[in-house]
Formats: structure tokens, C-alpha cells, sequence
């Protein structure tokens, strides 16, 4: 009975193998930002749309096209009396908050 190589027998399984090596390997070296990744997206939208609908007077509606991600906002709200604005991504949510005409805004704490 002859032995033949694992990669002979099941090529595409070996592809496969192989291919999961390498993006464990590249997602091991990358940890750290893709850990921030999470965050970046409700804050970005937070801070962006605070900006262009308070600090540049932009209409509602221009803005919220101009914050527009290809990934989802599961969840925003823009409260125009206290002019802060929240949005929430991938789990996380963030506030962005209208300081002043000098200061414009700021990522709430």
C-alpha cells in the first residue's frame, strides 16, 4: 500500500490550510488596530457629522449622506438643543459633542 502526501490527496484542502495560516499570521501582527477597529467607526461618524452639521451649518440630511459608511450604524441620534450627537457601530457607541464656535467638537468622555 502506498502512502501519498497529505497536499496530493486533498489540494484545495491544503489551499485552504495554508491560506488560514497566513491570515492568522497577518491578523496576529495586526492586533492592535484591528482591536481599535470597533471604536473608530461610531466615533468617526460621531465627530464628523457633529462637525459638518454645527460647525459648518450643513443640513441634517447633507450630513448624514456625508458620514455614510459602507459598514452599518446600528444606531444615531442628533439632539440639536444640546447639539451632541451619538452613534453607535459594531458594539460600541460614542458621543460627539459641539463646544463652541473656536472649539468646534469633541469626542465625548
Amino acid at each position: 500500500m502506498k502512502r501519498r502526501a497529505f497536499f496530493r490527496r486533498h489540494p484545495l484542502l491544503g489551499l485552504v490550510l495554508v491560506a488560514l495560516l497566513l491570515l492568522l499570521g497577518w491578523s496576529w501582527q495586526h492586533r492592535v488596530a484591528l482591536q481599535a477597529f470597533p471604536d473608530i467607526l461610531g466615533a468617526y461618524t460621531a465627530k464628523e457629522y457633529c462637525s459638518c452639521r454645527y460647525v459648518m451649518q450643513q443640513p441634517a440630511d447633507y450630513c448624514r449622506a456625508y458620514v455614510r459608511q459602507y459598514l452599518p450604524i446600528n444606531g444615531f441620534s442628533d439632539e440639536p438643543q444640546s447639539r451632541r450627537v451619538t452613534a453607535s457601530a459594531l458594539g460600541r457607541t460614542h458621543s460627539a459633542l459641539w463646544l463652541g464656535p473656536r472649539e468646534g467638537c469633541r469626542l465625548a468622555p
